[in-house]
C-alpha cells in the first residue's frame, strides 16, 4: 500500500523558515515526479512546487519563487520543501504527492501538514 507522509509543519512568525519533509512508501519512486501542493481555508488546492523523476529542472508557483526551494532524497522516496521568507499568505495545509512512472498527473497523495505563519 502506497502511503506518503509529510511532516515539519507548525507555527511561524512571519520572515521565518520551515522545512517540510515527504516519505513515501510502498512501491519505488524512482522515475516518479513529487511535488507539494496546498490549501488554505476556503480555497481550493494549489500547486506549489514539483520536481521530475530525473531530478532537474523542477517547478515553482510564481508566488513562492526565491522563496521555496524544492528537492529530494538520494533514494528518491522522499521529497522536500525548504520554505523561506514565509508570509501570512503561505498558510495552508500543505500535501505532498506523487505520480506514477513517467506520468505527469498525481496519482499519491499524503495527509498534509499545517504551516500557519503569523504576522
Amino acid at each position: 500500500q502506497v502511503q506518503l507522509v509529510e511532516s515539519g509543519g507548525g507555527l511561524v512568525q512571519a520572515g521565518g523558515s520551515l522545512r517540510l519533509s515527504c516519505s513515501a512508501s510502498g512501491r519505488t519512486f524512482i522515475r516518479s515526479a513529487m511535488g507539494w501542493f496546498r490549501q488554505a481555508p476556503g480555497n481550493e488546492r494549489e500547486f506549489v512546487a514539483d520536481i521530475p523523476w530525473t531530478g532537474r529542472n523542477p517547478s515553482y508557483q510564481d508566488s513562492v519563487k526565491g522563496r521555496f526551494t524544492i528537492s529530494r532524497g538520494a533514494t528518491k522516496n522522499t521529497v522536500y520543501l525548504q520554505m523561506n521568507s514565509l508570509k501570512p499568505e503561505d498558510t495552508a495545509i500543505y500535501y505532498c504527492a506523487a505520480t506514477r512512472d513517467y506520468d505527469s498527473e498525481y496519482s499519491y497523495w499524503g495527509q498534509g501538514t499545517q504551516v500557519t505563519v503569523s504576522s
